[in-house]
């Protein structure tokens, strides 16, 4: 198999630590974050150390025959302790025990990285292999109980992380299910990497020959298999942002008419909104921000008479509370903004309560009102330019 399968996953885990890295400097004590950036990097660390050209290269360094070996190991269990962690983080629970969990699995697998290390340097290896290490030294002392230690390290991540993800998988369902589920088929794919690599170190241990399983057929099924792991815990996050994005969209275009019709109270126009490149939810955030000014500013002029009228007269056409409330609320708007346009010099106070501390306690409100005075007759001919 051509190493450039092995480097191109490492390519992208590297890239894709390093998205992640801004948002790790400006959030340092973000667990979950910590957990996804430790994950791919240690995924970035695993092809690229195991491709023969950088396991030459890491020997010729050292100038230590086969340091690569326990390098190459050691990585790939701080990679199956980082996807355990990761996962006890991303499932949460009472804080207490999910950092119990978290110290408890990192204190677990870097013991086993500092063991792989000590039995490599107890064991006698003169002889650099770069393919077949694990075969060609499974009946050396020390060497032998370092193959075995890594290989059952790694089987045991695959078990767990399998069994947890399909049980949680049953209790939840949308993007986080999908994931999981591409999850799973990722890890059985690990465990075949790890019942090849045992098939073929057991072989050499009854005296045969099996050493391609684990050269010709392990590294293959590995490199497969992490992608899908890979995809797996990374879809959740990607569908919730874009989710999240789509989501403040469409609510900053439905409250469109409503910052169009109070703009003039605020000065908010185009020419001072925020850049075009400017995220979405903070352009959502923006526009809530002018709609709660001209609100306050409109206070004094909200009269609360006019808002009971247009309630009893939308119950009375068969709207359902919900719908009653908006439109009322939006003839309210509508009727102070009269009254303001009618006293330029604002001398007109009027002892009501505030708009602002009932509708706008949530965008939810703010939108069925911007929905609302689409069907005001004096609010519906701003619709057609409400939603730049």
């Amino acid at each position: 198999m051509s190493d450039i399968t092995f480097f191109i996953p490492a390519v992208l885990g590297g890239l894709a630590f390093l998205f992640r890295l801004p948002g790790l400097i400006r959030n340092p004590r973000d667990t979950l974050l910590w957990c996804v950036a430790s994950l791919l990097l240690t995924a970035c660390g695993v092809f690229f150390f195991a491709s023969i050209p950088v396991i030459a290269a890491v020997n010729d360094l050292t100038g230590i025959p086969n340091f690569s070996g326990p390098l190459v190991y050691c990585v790939l269990t701080a990679y199956s302790g980082s996807c355990l962690v990761l996962l006890i983080n991303w499932r949460g629970g009472p804080p207490d025990q999910v950092r119990r969990a978290t110290r408890l699995c990192i204190a677990l697998y870097s013991g086993i990285c500092a063991l792989l290390f000590v039995l490599f340097f107890l064991a006698g290896h003169t002889v650099e292999r770069l393919r077949d290490l694990d075969t060609y030294f499974a009946n050396t002392p020390y060497m032998r109980e370092m193959i075995v230690l890594y290989l059952t390290a790694h089987a045991v991540s695959a078990i767990v992380m399998t069994t947890l993800c399909w049980r949680w998988s049953r209790e939840v369902d949308g993007a986080l299910r999908t994931g999981l589920y591409l999850m799973v088929p990722g890890i059985l794919l690990t465990l075949a990497y790890d019942a090849l690599k045992f098939a073929a170190v057991g072989a050499r241990w009854a005296g045969h020959d099996w050493d391609f399983l684990g050269t010709d057929i392990a590294r293959p099924i590995a490199a497969a298999g992490a992608p899908l792991i890979a995809v797996g815990f990374g879809y959740p996050l990607v569908a919730q942002r874009l989710s999240s994005t789509l989501s403040d969209r469409r609510r900053y275009r439905q409250l469109g008419l409503l910052w169009h019709v109070t703009r003039e109270l605020t000065g908010a126009d185009r020419s001072t909104a925020v850049p075009p490149w400017t995220s979405p939810g903070m352009r959502l955030l923006q526009r809530e921000r002018d709609i709660h000014d001209a609100l306050l500013a409109l206070n004094p002029y909200f009269d609360e008479a006019v808002r009971t009228r247009a309630h009893t007269d939308a119950l009375a056409t068969g709207k359902a509370r919900q719908e009653a409330d908006a439109a009322a609320d939006a003839a309210m708007i509508l009727a102070a903004l009269d009254a303001v346009r009618a006293d330029p010099d604002r001398h007109v106070i009027a002892s009501t309560q505030a708009l602002q501390a009932v509708a706008g306690e949530n965008s939810r409100s703010l939108v069925a009102i911007s929905a609302a005075l689409s069907q005001s007759p004096n609010g519906a001919h701003t619709s057609v330019t409400a939603n730049g």
